[in-house]
């Protein structure tokens, strides 16, 4: 292929995260260019023109994000979400593995930007090859004169903070992560304030994905401009996806948005494992609602077009699923997460998912009866829309999909006391 990638436009080999490596293909040129001849309003305005929006699931606009702090307070701090934990996605991972110095020069530009003395990497807890990546790389960057004090020999200083989780889903959710990283247990916080204007510390700030601010030297390199030409119209661009699942080549492929779902599923990921039929795929991470074979004719991987066909894009994770799958049992396994990662402060989700991972694991044990499919969509009336935060309605997505798509498996799990596909997961 020979469109522009932001990522994948290098070799991997044993030294290719280090600084040498990352400055040999031109590394830091982004960020001495923005000290040294834009001014931070010029970088935040070559972000907005890129069109870039969030890499992270919500897909917001980040040079809008970033227009709503207020750039006059004494204190602005920059937190950058990599508490990647949604079941299907791998692309941060893959970020701090073997791109650290690309994230730390997105988060550097992302601070001049925004007036950051004090950015912060909040990192999944689970990670470990990431982690040892990434401290490596901050003191490359610290030693070379990259990151602390005057910055380049400017009056540009920031010092980066990596935060390690302790392995919760919610912190993913960027007010529990705020929360999390004052030291407290991380519940989500309601909104408004938003972290914009009462964020961590009670100070103005900004929260990004890891993939989106990896993105930012790219921009600033080439220009907001360039970048905004790639990929859909409305949602311009690469993404990173992780396809997993029956596929006979899973793993990382960066695209330009608007690239067809199928193209990427059937040629890039080589079809279905077995050469079996497709019977689902899940676009955008476990808690994004699942589309039947059919429906997939056309989608391309953009924002509006996976929302047309009743989805979303969200982070990215690709979960492809071959005919002959047991749905019930399939169900249950992202049941069971949801309710493990509930972190229990509003009761529709804590007592919610409970509820739920039990009713499917009785339907699954061959206990079911008539009325559970009925009790299961009552449930997530009651959960959707009445949390603090999304993780409710991510339990609660999957659920409600499985039963409109896949509603027969159901009714026979429940009449027989038997799944139609023998329960297989594997294929």
């Amino acid at each position: 292929m020979t469109e522009a990638r932001v990522f994948f436009n290098f070799e991997v080999t044993a030294d290719s995260h280090t600084l040498a490596a990352y400055r040999r293909r031109g590394g830091y040129q982004a960020l001495e260019r923005a000290l040294y001849s834009l001014q931070p309003t010029g970088v935040e305005a070559e972000v907005t023109l890129s069109g870039l929006r969030g890499r992270g699931g919500a897909g917001f606009p980040t040079g809008k994000k970033w227009s709503f702090v207020d750039k006059a307070s004494p204190v602005v701090y920059l937190c950058c979400n990599a508490d990647e934990g949604e079941p299907g996605t791998f692309k941060d991972r893959w970020v701090f593995e073997q791109a650290p110095h690309q994230l730390i020069e997105g988060v550097l530009l992302a601070a001049y930007a925004l007036r950051v003395r004090h950015a912060f990497i909040y990192l999944r807890g689970e990670f470990d090859l990431p982690l040892r990546r990434l401290r490596a790389a901050l003191m490359e960057a610290q030693d070379a004169g990259l990151v602390g004090e005057r910055i380049l020999g400017t009056d540009f200083s920031c010092d980066i903070i990596v935060h390690r989780g302790a392995g919760a889903y919610v912190c993913g959710e960027e007010s529990s992560l705020l929360t999390s990283l004052e030291g407290f247990k991380a519940y989500p916080r309601n909104k408004p304030p938003f972290p914009a204007v009462k964020g961590l510390y009670q100070a103005p700030t900004v929260i990004n994905n890891v993939e989106t601010l990896a993105t930012v030297p790219w921009i600033i390199a080439h220009g907001g401009a360039a970048y905004a030409r790639l990929g859909a119209e409305k949602n311009s661009g690469t993404r990173l996806f992780g396809i997993s699942g029956h596929v006979e080549r899973p793993g990382l492929y960066e695209r330009p948005t608007g690239y067809p779902l199928k193209m990427i599923i059937f040629d890039d990921a080589g079809g279905i494992r077995g050469g079996k039929p497709l019977k689902a795929v899940i676009p955008g991470g476990s808690s994004t609602p699942i589309l039947k074979a059919a429906e997939i004719d056309g989608i391309t991987l953009d924002a509006e077009s996976v929302a047309a066909a009743g989805s979303m894009l969200g982070s990215g994770g690709i979960i492809v699923i071959a005919e002959g799958t047991c749905m019930v049992r399939l169900l249950q396994v992202l049941s069971r997460f949801y309710r493990h990662e509930s972190c229990g402060q509003c009761t529709p989700c804590r007592e919610g998912s409970a509820w739920m991972d039990k009713i499917v694991g009785r339907i699954v044990a061959g206990n079911g009866d008539k009325g559970d499919l009925e009790r299961l969509e009552s449930i997530t009336r009651g959960i959707m829309g009445n949390t603090v935060c999304a993780l409710g309605d991510a339990a609660s997505m999957p659920v409600v999909s499985f039963l409109r798509k896949f509603r027969e498996e159901f009714e026979y799990y429940i009449e027989h006391g038997r799944s139609m596909n023998g329960g297989r997961l594997e294929i």
